[in-house]
């Protein structure tokens, strides 16, 4: 849970639209939506939540995004 309020914090801070996409391009949630990010949670919190991807449309946001990445994988360093 702590890691999911600390996702939804990141997206609140950046400026720009943040869209969690699949790698296969047939699923694309807006995480500044409320209910897109609560299914896009869902997404990535299922067994092939690897297989998404954060998309930007305000380059200072990526910043914003990896420390969150980065602090994620300091928590769970096997992730």
């Amino acid at each position: 849970m702590k890691n999911v309020n600390a996702l939804q914090a990141a997206v609140a801070s950046c400026q720009g639209t943040v869209i969690l996409k699949s790698a296969d391009g047939r699923e694309e949630y807006n995480l500044k939506s409320t209910l897109s990010q609560l299914i896009g949670i869902v997404r990535l919190c299922d067994e092939h939540g690897d297989e998404y991807e954060f998309v930007c449309t305000n380059r200072t946001d990526e910043g914003i995004l990896l420390c969150f990445i980065r602090n994620l994988k300091n928590e769970f360093p096997a992730a």
